[in-house]
Parts: C-alpha cells; sequence; structure tokens
C-alpha cells in the first residue's frame, strides 16, 4: 500500500472542518497539521478526538510538517498567497472557492500549478452532488433558450453573521456564492455568456462602504439563454423566498422542490442549501384544445447525500485527481470563468452599466 498523503489542513471553519473530518476517516490521507489563527483548530481536534499538531500560521507548518499537500479554506484574500506558498513548497491543493479574490490572482495560481506540475482542485460542491448533476441534466432536455432562476438568501445571524461580515472584506455575496450558480447555467447552456448586468444594495453599516449585502445578476448567452441570480447576506433579509432553482425551455420545465430545506429557519443552515429533496419534470406537449398531454414528473432524492457526504465527495475526486494524474485544465478554466463572470456582474453593479464579456 502507498503511503498517505500527507496534508495540511489551513483555515478550520465551517468547510475547513468538514474537509478535516472526510481526510481524518480517509486512509489515504494522513494530517499532518491544522492551521488558523483562532480556537476553531483546536475545537476541531476535540472535535475529531485527535491531538493534530496546531499551528498559527502557514509559514511555521509548512516548515516543521513538509506536507504532500494542502487544503485551504480560508477567507478568499488569502487563497493567492497560500496557494502559491503551498505550490512554492511542491504541494497539491485543494481550495475553497473562489480560487483567488482576483482574476489575475487566479491565472498565477493556474500557471504555477502548470509550471510546477501539481493538481489544484477547486472546491465546487454542486458538481459533485448527484441531484445537481441529475438537476443539469434534466434542464438540458428542455431544448434553447434556456430560462435560468435562482436563489441563495440568507437570513443571516450569530456566528453566520460574523462569518458573512468578514467575507463582505474582500468580496459580494453574487461573487462568493455566484460563482456555484453560474457555473450550474454555464453547464445547463454549453453557451458562451455574452453580457451581464446587475443591482446591488448596502444594507448596513457593518459593512464597507464600497460594498453591498444584496445582489442580483443577469445574465445573457450566446445561444439566447438567460440566467438570473441573487444572493443577500444579514440579519435583516428576508426568508420566505430564499430558496428557488428553477428553469424552463420551450419543451417545459425543471424545478427543485425543497419542502423542507426551503422552510422557515433554514435560510442560514449550510445543509440546505445543497439539498434538492425532489425534482419536479414539466413537459410543454400540449393537444389541439391546448390542454397538457403529460403529466408532471416527480424525481425523488430523498437519499441525497448531506453536507459532509459532500464533502468526501469532493475530497475522494482530489484523491483521485493526484494518484490517476488527472487532466485539471478543464476544471480549472471553469472556476476561472465562473469568476470572471461574477467579477463582471459586481463591476456591473458598482458602475451602473452592461458589461461586455
Amino acid at each position: 500500500m502507498n503511503k498517505p498523503i500527507r496534508i495540511l489542513v489551513i483555515g478550520c471553519g465551517n468547510m475547513g472542518a468538514s474537509h478535516a473530518t472526510a481526510y481524518h476517516h480517509m486512509p489515504e490521507f494522513e494530517i499532518c497539521g491544522l492551521v488558523s489563527r483562532g480556537e476553531s483548530k483546536t475545537r476541531l481536534n476535540n472535535k475529531l478526538g485527535v491531538n493534530y499538531a496546531l499551528f498559527e500560521d502557514m509559514d511555521t507548518a509548512l516548515n516543521e510538517t513538509k506536507p504532500d499537500a494542502v487544503c485551504i479554506s480560508t477567507y478568499p484574500d488569502t487563497h493567492e498567497e497560500f496557494a502559491l506558498k503551498a505550490l512554492d513548497h511542491g504541494c497539491h491543493i485543494f481550495i475553497e472557492k473562489p480560487l483567488a479574490d482576483t482574476i489575475e490572482g487566479s491565472q498565477r495560481i493556474i500557471d504555477k500549478a502548470k509550471e510546477t506540475g501539481k493538481k489544484v482542485v477547486v472546491g465546487y460542491i454542486l458538481r459533485h452532488h448527484p441531484s445537481w448533476i441529475r438537476f443539469i441534466e434534466e434542464a438540458q432536455k428542455m431544448g434553447k433558450p434556456l430560462v435560468m432562476r435562482m436563489n441563495l438568501n440568507q437570513q443571516s445571524h450569530g456566528f453566520m453573521w460574523d462569518v458573512h461580515r468578514n467575507l463582505m472584506k474582500s468580496l459580494s455575496p453574487i461573487v462568493d456564492c455566484g460563482v456555484h450558480y453560474i457555473d450550474v447555467m454555464c453547464q445547463m447552456t454549453r453557451s458562451k455568456p455574452m453580457t451581464v448586468s446587475a443591482i446591488g444594495a448596502r444594507m448596513t453599516d457593518d459593512i464597507a462602504q464600497d460594498n453591498y449585502n444584496y445582489g442580483q445578476l443577469q445574465i445573457r448567452f450566446e445561444d439566447g439563454s438567460v440566467g438570473w441570480y441573487e444572493a443577500g447576506w444579514g440579519p435583516m433579509i428576508s426568508e420566505t423566498a430564499f430558496f428557488i432553482k428553477d428553469v424552463f425551455g420551450p419543451k417545459g420545465s425543471v424545478s427543485i422542490v425543497a419542502k423542507d430545506a426551503g422552510s422557515s429557519g433554514k435560510s442560514d443552515d449550510v445543509d440546505s442549501h445543497t439539498k434538492t429533496e425532489s425534482i419536479r419534470v414539466h413537459h410543454a406537449d400540449i393537444d389541439e384544445k391546448n390542454h397538457f398531454t403529460k403529466k408532471d414528473e416527480w424525481i425523488n432524492m430523498k437519499d441525497e447525500p448531506g453536507h459532509q457526504e459532500l464533502c468526501d465527495r469532493e475530497q475522494a475526486y482530489f484523491l483521485r485527481a493526484i494518484e490517476e494524474d488527472l487532466d485539471l485544465t478543464d476544471h480549472l478554466e471553469d472556476a476561472l470563468n465562473s469568476l470572471k463572470i461574477a467579477f463582471a456582474c459586481d463591476e456591473s453593479v458598482k458602475t451602473g452599466k452592461l458589461v461586455h464579456l
């Protein structure tokens, strides 16, 4: 048996803890250290029931543990610096989305990965979710153009409001969350995005003057498809319509119907953000009297994976990328493309102008 891959976990908050839990239970990985500035690493150690080495800073951890791989789940404004350091140390990288907080920084990471021959996997969790894969497949059967309607508003409070305020020091909600759903829209259409427009509102003094905690974006694709996405964070956000994932085309529509995950009090519950529970497929076929000829289909997704299992699947893919030397060129290009679109939307919010891609 090959030696386990020694992995250093940097960032031990929500996502970092979930990824560390995956590594902890995978014999192919061996955690060689946990890195965070606060107490999250100690809490994670206690949760896992193992005394992994704890570090306050990445440089010390890299030099002392000499890992084979690094998991980066810190705030986006640190991603570029940490990823480049890890690659310089000869490490493979799993990094939470977005790849970096600038396009230029993302490109530098991609270039360095090619130069060093190391694997970089970006945490696009929906790409590993069987229900979302099915949702995309069903949407692709509806013809062109597609109309795609999605949102993820979060009535965040307590700890999650602290998390969101920290995230907004470097990114807006429609960039941080939007890259997931922009990526989904690009997969559904398989078409080139042409223009974006977006609006935003700053509804709290708890964030910088030039940022906003609510945003809505619209994308127009080359094939005529259009997509809409909105995201808002904060204690003032309504949770009445936080869970809309809906697509329609000439042949009908496909909708995620999550009665439990979309219910009251779930908008800042991370487990609810990826759940589908069921997919409703509607067919547009009508007879001579304009009556529908087919009943709606319900695809039951009750056995879908939870948040931790999705993180387990992400790390299984990371392992495959390393062990099987997977070509991640398209993976990284898709991550860069969705980020370019999201930043164009951010530009549209701040300038009030349509942005051509």
